[in-house]
């Protein structure tokens, strides 16, 4: 006999752990969705700017004349004309330290550039006019005098005697100068190890191409002195701290505005040079200034990702027990430093690199440098995608030449569920995690053993088949202290308000479905506020695959809040004991009667009739959730790929993934999220790379030139869960966001690499092109 639907709890339909689709779709299918530039501001203006068409130069002059003159336009501005204002640049804010103990050295990037220009797109004036057309075609009159400078466009290049430097301060353009491990103890071991596996691993750099560019819409409240911004971000509340320090004024002086956003991945989370100078014309212009970026541009000023090279080596003895890794390799950040750019390719890729296997020495040397390139910024796993691949490439090079199974090295070395808490080499205290059995799962689902039915069948197509695993452990972002609001409103609904930020993960769903759990608010009364700076009282944003754990947390706390006071009011309105109080299924009642009230009716009949003093005067929370612990998403994922010899084109045609993110609030969520980050690992493994000329001019500077996959190149996916409850947060919860990115990077090109095995192929940099491909089994590669 089936269950009535309507009978059904509202928590059985829409707890934590059901598969509720995203109440925030609806919206978005429809076009409804309310992006920046979607707004509009009474009496707005445009801007446009003018971006330095050479890669490195003195900056001779600036004439403004001719854009001044032109129809329509209102001001213009150079850096000289900022320069009395004394705003601060932007850079990393990172408090990181040198291998002999001295401060990181990070120039800042001006608004506008002073002096010198350091890559093709940097700012070096803007336009203001009445409308958008006029304001591009002032810009484009804009004259702009730069002796050209010599260029270096490659990490290891930047560092040589002789090369380009970008700051005087820099004389070897090194920002941070990394080093971490006992240098004495991995010789050590790498002398009595019976196999050495050694690789150089490039990690290409990527455009990050969100279907919404950048925008922004800036403001000046005259009467109060306030910045007002309205642009797409990761986190309100750290883009408004970073404002208030450019402009040298307090937090409260500074509102950040945002709405829907059409994708970030990490690069939205920086305060961008254009936003200063907008700002800056609001005040200086008493109007709204608006902008909105050209594809053409974002492509050269949108922070790029990855980047970065490794020498990297594994030792194992006889047995195939890991004895030490050793890292060498150097991060191109661009010309200047961004929010976390330093911390990728130095702690956080060495963080990462011991992935779920138990490695007793690990040492890391890297360097982070400063090129005539584009600026990079954070990109979907921002160093934990990176640290894991050069993990897995390792094993499967070990594998190799010790002929040893790649299979049974990965689980002779899985960190046992009986070590937990885990310390690692690298300092890092794993909570939970049962490694080995989710390998062993994965290649189970994946039917590992009946590949070679699958081999002949492509075979006899003409096509060549190749499998490859990709394990993985991520390190988290370690949430900050982040706010957890409750508010109970006149029209009957409830107000989340925290300081994540949504940008395509469904937070509005999620969230609502813990308040459900944990409070019993029917899922449809519930609304999220997180766009807007003025209602936060903490805010770490989202960023790290750290949301469920830091605002998921902060929910389900303030709902421990509520409940405490719903307990005091709940004994008034009952006419019992607060001791007799009982809280179950949303509901206050007194224990061993029929007596109560749900949490909704409670918080209307306060509304109705305000309690005596000496009680609380409603339900409503503001809580803040003090920071936790990092927690380790993980798991496994097994690649097939087709490939056509003789065009050398590649198609990955069967996708397994078992992982283990703790607590899974949403099931469908989470599988959406591992779908989007898979992608974009295929993405970056078999097509995407940003290339430059020898002067530094962008050549991959549209999708004409630049691949994206498209949704032919998706395969079918089988998802499973095999989750262990993480301790470091209330919620159990490990994150999920950028899983996606560090499965599929290593287990697709372990696949492209079997299935060229054949060919004498062992190792080929990403992106793995048919072009690279075709070479490679021609014997011209």
């Amino acid at each position: 006999m089936q269950m009535d639907p309507r009978a059904i709890p509202d928590t059985l339909k829409f707890g934590v752990g059901q598969p509720v689709p995203r109440a925030e779709d609806p919206v978005l299918v429809r076009g409804e969705g309310a992006y920046t530039d979607d707004v509009a501001l009474p009496g707005q203006l445009y801007a446009a700017f003018a971006r330095s068409q050479h890669a490195h130069g003195r900056l001779v002059s600036v004439d403004l004349s001719a854009a001044l003159a032109m129809p329509g336009v209102v001001a213009a501005f150079d850096g000289a004309a900022l320069a009395p204002f004394g705003y601060r640049g932007t850079k990393t804010a990172l408090p990181l330290a040198n291998r002999d103990g001295s401060p990181m050295r990070a120039p800042e990037q001006p608004a506008l550039a002073r002096e010198r220009v350091r890559f093709v797109g940097e700012c070096v004036a803007f336009v203001v006019a009445e409308t958008p057309e006029a304001a591009r075609d002032a810009a484009e009159a804009v004259a702009v005098e730069i002796e050209p400078l010599p260029v270096v466009l490659d990490a290891a290049a930047a560092l040589a005697d002789g090369a380009p430097r970008l700051f005087d301060e820099l004389p070897d353009n090194c920002v941070l100068d990394f080093h971490f491990g006992d240098s004495e103890k991995t010789a050590a071991a790498f002398a009595r190890a019976a196999h050495v596996a050694r690789l150089r691993i490039l990690d290409n750099r990527l455009a990050v191409c969100p279907m919404e560019p950048r925008a922004a819409i800036a403001d000046y409240e005259t009467g109060t002195g306030r910045y007002v911004l309205r642009a797409p971000s990761q986190g309100v509340f750290g883009m408004r701290a970073s404002l208030a320090g450019v402009f040298g004024v307090p937090a409260d002086r500074v509102r950040v505005l945002t709405g829907h956003v059409g994708g970030s991945f990490g690069m939205k989370i920086s305060a961008f040079p254009e936003y200063v100078c907008l700002l800056h014309a609001a005040r200086e212009l008493g109007r709204p200034v608006r902008w909105t970026d050209m594809r053409s541009e974002s492509f050269v000023s949108d922070h790029h990702g990855r980047d970065m090279l490794f020498e990297a080596e594994l030792a194992i003895d006889a047995e195939g027990n890991f004895l030490a890794t050793r890292i060498v390799g150097t991060g191109n950040l661009g010309a200047y430093t961004t929010v976390v750019s330093p911390l990728m390719s130095s702690g956080l890729v060495m963080r990462n690199s011991v992935g779920m296997y138990r490695t007793p020495l690990v040492e890391a040397a890297t360097r982070s440098v400063l090129t005539n390139t584009t600026p990079i910024g954070a990109y979907r796993g921002a160093g934990r995608p990176e640290g894991n691949f050069i993990m897995e490439r390792l094993i499967e090079e070990a594998a190799r030449i010790s002929g040893l199974s790649a299979v049974d090295l990965r689980l002779k070395n899985c960190i046992r569920a009986d070590e937990m808490p885990f310390t690692t080499a690298v300092g890092t205290v794993y909570d939970s995690g049962d490694f080995a059995p989710l390998i062993e799962r994965a290649l189970e689902a994946a039917d590992w053993d009946g590949f070679a039915a699958r081999k002949a069948e492509s075979e006899s197509r003409g096509l060549i088949r190749g499998r490859g695993i990709g394990a993985y452990l991520e390190i988290t972002a370690a949430p900050a202290n982040e706010m957890g609001g409750i508010t109970f409103d006149a029209d009957g609904a409830v107000t989340i308000v925290t300081g994540t930020l949504d940008f395509g993960q469904g937070h509005g769903t999620v969230l609502a479905q813990v308040l459900n759990t944990h409070l019993g608010v029917p899922f449809d009364k519930v609304r999220l506020v997180q766009g807007d700076s003025d209602r936060l009282v903490a805010g770490g944003g989202t960023g790290g695959s750290k949301s469920m754990m830091a605002s998921g947390a902060a929910v389900l706390e303030a709902a421990q809040e509520v409940i405490k006071k719903g307990r005091k009011l709940a004994a008034h309105l009952l006419e019992a004991a607060e001791a007799d109080i009982e809280f179950a299924d949303g509901r206050f009642s007194v224990a061993g009667t029929d007596r109560g009230v749900d949490v909704m009716e409670l918080a209307a009949r306060l509304r109705a009739s305000p309690p005596p003093e000496g009680l609380p005067q409603s339900l409503d929370v503001t809580h803040v959730h003090k920071h936790s612990a990092s927690a380790y998403p993980n798991g496994c994922h097994v690649a097939e790929v087709e490939i056509d010899p003789q065009t050398g084109a590649t198609r990955v045609v069967r996708y397994t993934m078992v992982n283990d993110f703790g607590t899974v609030v949403n099931p469908l969520l989470v599988e959406g999220q591992l779908h989007g980050g898979v992608i974009q690992g295929i993405g970056q493994a078999l097509m995407e790379r940003v290339v430059f000329d020898e002067e530094g001019q962008l050549l991959t500077g549209s999708f004409m030139d630049y691949a994206l996959p498209r949704a032919d190149d998706a395969p079918a996916f089988h998802f499973e869960s095999r989750p262990t409850r993480a301790t470091t947060n209330p919620l159990g919860a490990k994150g999920c966001g950028e899983a996606g990115c560090a499965g599929s990077l290593s287990s697709v090109m372990h696949a492209v690499l079997d299935a060229l095995r054949p060919y004498g192929v062992t190792d080929m940099d990403m992106p793995a092109t048919p072009e690279k491909i075709w070479r490679a089994i021609a014997g011209k590669g």
